[in-house]
């Protein structure tokens, strides 16, 4: 069963999955580093914890600079598919989980399921996901919705976040989205 209940500040983290130097070849890596990169700064103006992941850096390089990690954000890298088993991975203490990267139907996917299996409530950001293949992209997400994720957007997300207009925050994260 989908969990409803809407995500809050003190209670998400964003997780970015990967978005890794290795992976431009892909044709929608530009969309994804860019959306990924939307969604820590609007994270990052809402004091939501951002944590992020490498997938074997040494073949796969690190996070794409687009992706604009605060300097505070170290990734945990990892050879783990799911990054909730590798070493080092910790959402200190939160239990809504945001996620964005790549490979949707791989580290995306496995991260989604372990984080839903230990009760985490999960949202997917549809626009900040990517995967090589289109079709492996839509079966994960299709697999993720019947699992109890959420499916969202950046702008969705945010502006969820934000909970209000008027803000000095909703007009930092209105830049952000806009």
């Amino acid at each position: 069963m989908t969990d409803t209940t809407m995500f809050a500040r003190d209670r998400a983290a964003l997780v970015v999955i990967d978005v890794q130097d290795g992976f431009r070849s892909y044709d929608t890596f530009a969309d994804i580093a860019r959306q990924c990169g939307r969604m820590v700064e609007g994270a990052t103006v809402l004091g939501v914890p951002v944590l992020a992941t490498e997938q074997y850096p040494k073949g796969l390089k690190h996070t794409a600079a687009e992706v604009g990690l605060p300097d505070d954000v170290a990734p945990v890298e990892k050879s783990v598919f799911s990054a909730v088993r590798a070493d080092g991975f910790d959402l200190r203490g939160r239990d809504q989980v945001l996620l964005c990267g790549i490979e949707t139907h791989v580290c995306v996917a496995q991260t989604a399921l372990d984080l839903l299996g230990r009760g985490i409530a999960v949202q997917v950001v549809t626009d900040a996901v990517g995967s090589r293949h289109a079709h492996d992209r839509e079966v994960a997400l299709h697999r993720l919705d019947r699992a109890g994720a959420t499916l969202t957007t950046v702008e969705a997300a945010l502006l969820e976040l934000c909970e209000r207009a008027g803000t000095p925050e909703f007009k930092a994260v209105q830049k952000v989205i806009l």
